[in-house]
């Protein structure tokens, strides 16, 4: 077996089981390989990260059904598509299509690690995580390799380029800005050019074209802003219609527990009734011998 092969298997071991038991066999499998005299496929073996619990379930999805991805990317292409021609039917039919794909995807995920009712928090990130593998092509092809570490979201379906994603974490960011290949912040001024300079180029006024791009980007971003809170009103309804039934089922079940109580007193009362009622007649028979 080829260094390769070792650090091939070990991933896909270590990224498929329970979070919980990530580190024990990490290091049985650092172990094999420097037994197997695998040094170097043991120090990246040793390298590995531990994943969050929603990133190991969108993990245990991707490596279920290897489909998934492309049909993430899929979507997200032809939803770019209509956002760049201003399609507004389109975006709307995409954009339901959308929060369709993405609820069916974590129902699957959830459903794939064996678990019925996800804690809220968790359920977010995977959401989360698998909106911006549709946002974003190249974090799609990152996550078909199913070694998710951290849970990841997009900032925005990203109508100009390619969205920001952030790795969602305790503690820091982890902002990256995708596409731009430097940090977020203001631009730095050309040295050697003094305020006078400055002032005295006047400001051009914007051709139509930049008018018209100018409106083009703010409808974009408008159409995201909507898409967004449209998303979280659909998770929030979600967990409303979630609590609504777990509340119905309370109520049937106390009900049911009250009914069989009343029939239950109301059967005591009927022994009672003719536990007192053969006492008497026996009393009356103990009273009429002693007379």
């Amino acid at each position: 077996m080829t260094d390769g092969d070792l650090l091939g298997e070990a991933v896909a071991e270590l990224y498929s089981s329970d979070p919980d038991e990530f580190v024990e066999r990490r290091g049985a499998l650092v172990a094999r390989g420097r037994e197997a005299g695998q040094a170097p496929a043991a120090k990246q073996i040793a390298a590995l990260r531990k994943p969050t619990r929603s990133a190991w379930v969108v993990n245990r999805l991707v490596r279920a059904d290897p489909g998934v991805t492309a049909e993430l990317a899929e979507l997200g292409e032809e939803l770019r598509a209509a956002q760049d021609s201003l399609d507004g039917s389109a975006i709307r039919e995409l954009s339901q299509q959308r929060r369709e794909l993405i609820e069916s995807l974590v129902r699957r995920a959830f459903t794939v690690v064996g678990v019925s009712a996800p804690p809220a928090a968790i359920r977010d990130e995977v959401t989360a995580t698998l909106s911006a593998a549709l946002a974003d092509q190249q974090f799609a092809d990152t996550l078909a390799a199913g070694a998710l570490v951290r849970a990841v979201q997009a900032e925005g379906f990203g109508p100009v380029g390619r969205p920001t994603l952030t790795v969602v974490r305790g503690g820091g960011s982890g902002v990256k800005t995708a596409g731009t290949g430097r940090e977020a912040g203001g631009a730095r001024a050309p040295r050697g050019k003094t305020a006078a300079d400055a002032r005295s180029r006047a400001p051009a006024a914007p051709s139509p074209d930049q008018l018209r791009a100018e409106r083009e980007r703010r409808h974009r971003a408008a159409v995201a802003e909507a898409e967004q809170a449209a998303s979280e009103a659909s998770r929030a309804a979600d967990a409303a219609t979630a609590a609504e039934h777990e509340l119905e089922a309370t109520v049937q079940r106390l009900e049911e527990e009250l009914a069989d109580g009343r029939e239950a007193l109301a059967s005591a009362r009927s022994q009672a009734r003719r536990a007192r009622t053969r006492q008497r007649s026996a009393q009356q028979a103990l009273d009429r011998l002693r007379g």
